[in-house]
């Protein structure tokens, strides 16, 4: 027996010794085999405003306190230019831009049209090197990937993704509004067009003559008829008025399919349950869900209608099974409130309809988690939520809530109060996702919690076009049917393009772009150079950087081939826009109050992130002492779970929190 003691004893010596880490004598610990990557869009954290570990310190975020106190935890600086493309690709490969390719989300190469991008960064075929969830696989384990940029078109082959967002594949329907003609149809412009490209987001449409449906509704003044085009399926809507007051007004909106049956009657701020509806894509029948919202209903007739439509369809899963496996566990899919380019920021009431909204998307996402272990037990789940984004620039929050904006001071202190409990009830259900994760994951598995970029007030905007259209570099005319400019771009020589991107060619930029060469194209270069630095918004600078394209790669880490001639960046609190209005003015107070593009986020805390990591083979309760870079995530993901790093890895293993 005394034997058994000494050569025990001797045992966890030598154990305590080879596991020395730090001056911290520990156990060594069986490493991960199992991820789960929780990566909230837009999930800001920073040591001043958005202290989210001090929130959770002191009871606000239980779950993410139980992942600090079992792991080790900081913040993460994204790279440049601190857009979503560009920062998943860069979590998800451990490698800068100039490696994976991902410079931005509309990208342009020489030798093709400005009018619209030539590589799509949103696509997985952006993507110069493969995403860590092809080497999971490669090593046969169970990926699932639920709504992550850059994941489809699919790269896996026996894997689960469920809906990878913008990804230019499968039949990706999204959310819409109706609204009555009037003026505001001209101040949106292309800002009504998802990616101000594409499908209009935003339909403003006129009310026809009342006919009679197969099941009336009583009324006391003549209905005004709506026909709702829903991605090619009809639905059919009348204005009514039910009040019986001898006046016209307006009070409640009658839904219907067939103009048969009245599907649903609502008033002003009431949501529909979902109503089965079919749309048809590439001659594909597709049954799905619409819900229907009334936003805003004057008592003249003015109507502001919304419909989230489902976004889970046989079409946008791999494998199509998965649609009906989730549909049957938590029914239809709310991904993310609002659009791109934000839609529910232009009447008051839009902002309930966000915060509904909101939670039918954080509902769901919550749900998922349980769902997704019970269906498929995934040895690897990458999860993303684009909602705390959508919230935290939109109109309604962070310009009030960040002391940096030049809006802080227009509300009172009690109103302030309310907005901060608006948006920590979303990290507290950012929070209740991270529970569901620790409920579901096993003892072997690594729980990681970051994000993509965090996001700063948006004090004005810099209509960078309309600067270059007054230099006389940029000519366009106006489409007066559709409120959109229509750019010429043959004889054109210089134009800003999303989100740091400036085209310049003395020769003209289309009809395919050329870089451009020579004394006068240098000549003009600089000219422009010397109008973006000497830019200035009330006695302030409003450019941060401008790099040569030839510079690029070792500045700012981006791949040379897929930037403009110039790439420039912005002070916090200044964004870029690339719209033309007919006022020419180069600035203007946005709507929308919170921004995340083009920012040095080395410099700029608010544009940091979270970075938990909580499992086998990682400290506990340790707390990083300086900010880490977004390629330092990866590699310290796979360091811990003791995969050996591809060879494209470029960030360093935190070897500081591994025991």
């Amino acid at each position: 027996m005394r034997i058994g003691w000494f050569f025990l004893i001797i045992f966890m010596c030598i154990a305590i010794i080879v596991s020395c880490n730090s001056n911290v004598f520990v156990i060594k610990e069986p490493k991960a085999e199992k991820l789960h990557w929780f990566i909230p869009d837009g999930m800001r954290a920073d040591p001043f405003v958005f202290d989210v570990f001090s929130w959770a310190e002191d009871g606000k975020l239980p779950n993410i306190k139980k992942l600090m106190d079992q792991g080790s935890y900081g913040y993460s600086i994204p790279t440049f230019p601190t857009h979503t493309p560009t920062n998943f690709a860069t979590l998800l490969t451990g490698a800068y831009p100039k490696v994976h390719g991902v410079a931005d989300g509309p990208m342009h190469i020489e030798g093709f049209p400005l009018s619209k991008p030539s590589v799509a960064g949103f696509s997985s075929k952006a993507r110069k090197i493969p995403a860590v969830w092809s080497l999971f696989e490669e090593m046969e384990k169970e990926v699932v990937l639920l709504s992550v940029p850059g994941s489809t078109p699919p790269e896996l082959q026996s894997g689960k993704i469920i809906r990878g967002r913008w990804g230019g594949w499968g039949a990706d329907f999204h959310s819409l509004i109706f609204e009555s003609k009037s003026k505001q149809e001209q101040n949106l412009g292309r800002g009504k067009r998802l990616f101000f490209l594409g499908y209009e987001l935003t339909n403003f449409i006129e009310s026809a003559e009342s006919i009679l449906w197969g099941e009336e509704v009583k009324v006391y003044s003549p209905s005004l008829d709506l026909r709702l085009d829903i991605h090619g399926a009809k639905m059919y809507a009348k204005i009514i008025d039910t009040s019986d007051d001898d006046a016209i007004n307006y009070d409640y909106v009658a839904f219907s399919k067939d103009k048969e049956r009245v599907s649903v009657v609502l008033g002003e701020g009431q949501w529909s349950d979902w109503i089965p509806i079919t749309f048809i894509w590439k001659d594909q029948e597709i049954n799905t869900f619409i819900k229907l919202h009334v936003i805003k209903l004057e008592s003249d007739g003015f109507f502001r209608i919304r419909v989230v439509v489902d976004n889970l369809n046989d079409f946008i899963v791999q494998p199509r099974t998965v649609s009906d496996d989730i549909h049957h566990e938590i029914g239809p899919m709310v991904d993310f409130v609002d659009n791109f380019p934000p839609q529910l920021i232009y009447y008051d009431e839009d902002k309930n309809t966000f915060l509904d909204e909101l939670g039918l998307s954080f509902d769901w996402h919550t749900q998922a988690v349980d769902a997704v272990y019970a269906l498929y037990d995934p040895d690897v789940f990458i999860h993303d939520i684009y909602s705390p984004n959508q919230m935290l620039t939109s109109r309604w929050w962070m310009g009030y809530i960040d002391p940096s904006s030049e809006r802080y001071d227009d509300i009172s202190g009690e109103e302030r109060e309310l907005l901060w409990q608006e948006v920590k009830d979303m990290y507290l259900k950012l929070d209740g996702i991270v529970g569901k994760a620790i409920e579901n994951v096993g003892d072997n598995t690594l729980i990681v919690l970051s994000s993509d970029h965090g996001a700063t007030p948006l004090n004005v905007w810099v209509r960078l076009n309309n600067l270059f259209a007054e230099k006389g570099w940029l000519k366009y005319s106006w489409n007066e049917a559709t409120h959109e400019p229509i750019i010429d771009y043959e004889n054109s020589q210089v134009i800003y393009l999303k989100m740091d991107n400036v085209y310049i060619n003395p020769n003209g930029l289309g009809p395919n772009w050329v870089r451009g060469k020579g004394e006068a194209y240098e000549n003009l270069r600089e000219e422009v150079r010397e109008s973006l630095n000497e830019l200035e918004y009330e006695h302030i600078k409003v450019v941060d950087g401008v790099f040569n394209w030839e510079d690029v790669d070792e500045f700012l880490d981006l791949p040379k081939e897929r930037v403009g001639n110039l790439v420039i960046a912005n002070k916090a609190g200044f964004g870029w826009n690339e719209e033309l209005s007919k006022d020419g003015k180069i600035f203007t107070v946005p709507l929308k109050t919170g921004y995340k593009q083009a920012i040095f986020a080395n410099t700029t805390e608010g544009m940091w992130t979270p970075f938990i990591i909580s499992g086998p083979g990682i400290r506990k309760g340790y707390k990083l002492k300086e900010p880490i870079q977004h390629v330092d995530q990866l590699p310290t993901i796979l360091s811990a779970m003791d995969i050996a790093l591809p060879s494209h890895v470029q960030g360093n293993t935190l070897t500081q929190i591994l025991i």
